[in-house]
């Protein structure tokens, strides 16, 4: 009897999977551990493997399909043997062009899926974010070259992409571009912390002139080897805070509080389609430059949707930074089951009085979002004083 190919939970939090692409025709052979296809998770693009040995018979969604976890995606056995109901499974010499249909006549028990999201200019490939920015700039995909994987087009191109490239006037009015598995986890996740969780936030000025010309010092000595940046300063400061102030270093479970005595924390990271929150394991007991190593690989594979599951989960507290981006205050949402997050603004230099003088300065805002089912104010108020102490004393994170 033929052995059904399942769509997998493939992370801790999936619920549901888009099939990317099939790595494997109707009709190929198959070993065990073989890679059939590449499934979007909510998290990252993984592999779907083969559990049993003989020939794809039949791939039941089309790329593109997004399915339950634990739905029938396809068939693995011998060449000509029935499928689930009685149906035959179609040789594989009918599909030997590699482009085999997406099976919903395959068998009966195939799952009712979502049709697969209808394509710009034709067949073009392009992703749901480039997708969108192109209708916002009324772009014809056809005329935009891809620089992604299989020449699919992404943010980066249709932002280069010249405005000779446009549509006429004739073109539709807006575009519908169905979620991302990552989206929809994030749009899930925000309504389960919003409306429950009662937030309160906490605001701190931080004086950064030593931890900036600390930054300065160590260049200057290590070179390249000792660049850091002020977010892996952050990082280093938060960790310490959190083992000092361990009843913020904690996790709302319901019926009783987990305190943790290891200390991992998030880092938001922006990702095309949304954002993801690698974790630095044990920050408290990592250096300046282990951070730094470690939080630059982890943003590269959380951009390329590459991070595996432990790597993304586990977290015990969050930032979340948009310095970068010039944003001087905002307030972030807190990760269940975290009972805290901290949202970083950017580094200015403002006049500030120092020893009765007026003078430029350095500094930065930062919030804190608290569970208050977890954190009192005075709570998470002691933990920023300890985090300002830290960051305005730099030569403590060494």
């Amino acid at each position: 009897m033929a052995t059904k190919i399942v769509m997998e939970a493939l992370s801790p939090t999936m619920e549901e999977g888009r099939l990317v692409e099939w790595k494997k025709n109707e009709g190929d052979k198959v070993v065990v551990g073989d890679v059939l296809a590449e499934v979007e998770t909510d998290k990252a693009v993984m592999e779907l493997v083969a559990r049993a040995a003989g020939t794809l018979l039949k791939r039941a969604v089309p790329p593109g399909t997004t399915v339950p976890v634990s739905a029938l995606v396809g068939w693995i056995g011998t060449p000509g043997e029935a499928l689930d109901g009685g149906a035959p499974a179609v040789p594989a010499a009918a599909h030997a062009s590699g482009t085999g249909p997406g099976g919903a006549a395959a068998s009966a028990a195939a799952p009712t899926v979502s049709a697969p999201a209808p394509v710009q200019a034709g067949r073009v490939k392009a992703s749901p974010l480039a997708r969108k920015m192109a209708a916002d700039k009324g772009l014809d995909l056809s005329r935009v070259a891809g620089s992604g994987p299989d020449g699919r087009v992404v943010k980066r191109d249709v932002e280069a992409a010249p405005m000779g490239g446009t549509r006429t006037k004739s073109g539709p009015p807006f575009a519908d571009v169905p979620l991302t598995m990552i989206r929809k986890t994030i749009a899930k996740r925000l309504a389960q912390s919003i409306g429950p969780i009662p937030t309160f936030y906490l605001t701190s000025e931080i004086d950064m002139e030593r931890a900036a010309d600390l930054r300065e010092q160590l260049k200057a000595v290590h070179g390249d080897q000792g660049k850091i940046s002020f977010n892996d300063l952050v990082v280093r400061a938060v960790g310490l805070a959190l083992a000092e102030h361990t009843q913020c270093n904690a996790w709302w479970q319901g019926d009783s509080i987990r305190y943790w005595n290891e200390v991992h924390i998030g880092i938001a990271v922006a990702v095309e389609g949304g954002l993801i929150a690698p974790v630095i394991r044990n920050a408290d007991q990592k250096s300046l430059f282990e951070i730094g190593t470690e939080a630059r690989a982890l943003a590269a594979k959380a951009r390329e949707r590459k991070l595996k599951p432990e790597e993304y989960t586990g977290s015990t507290f969050s930032i979340s930074n948009l310095g970068m981006y010039d944003i001087e205050h905002f307030t972030a949402v807190i990760n269940p089951p975290e009972a805290g997050i901290l949202a970083i603004g950017s580094i200015a230099q403002v006049p500030a009085v120092v020893n009765g003088a007026v003078v430029p300065r350095k500094r930065m805002r930062v919030t804190m979002s608290c569970d208050h089912r977890v954190i009192d104010g005075a709570t998470g108020a002691e933990y920023l004083k300890t985090l300002k102490l830290l960051l305005e004393n730099p030569a403590a994170l060494l």
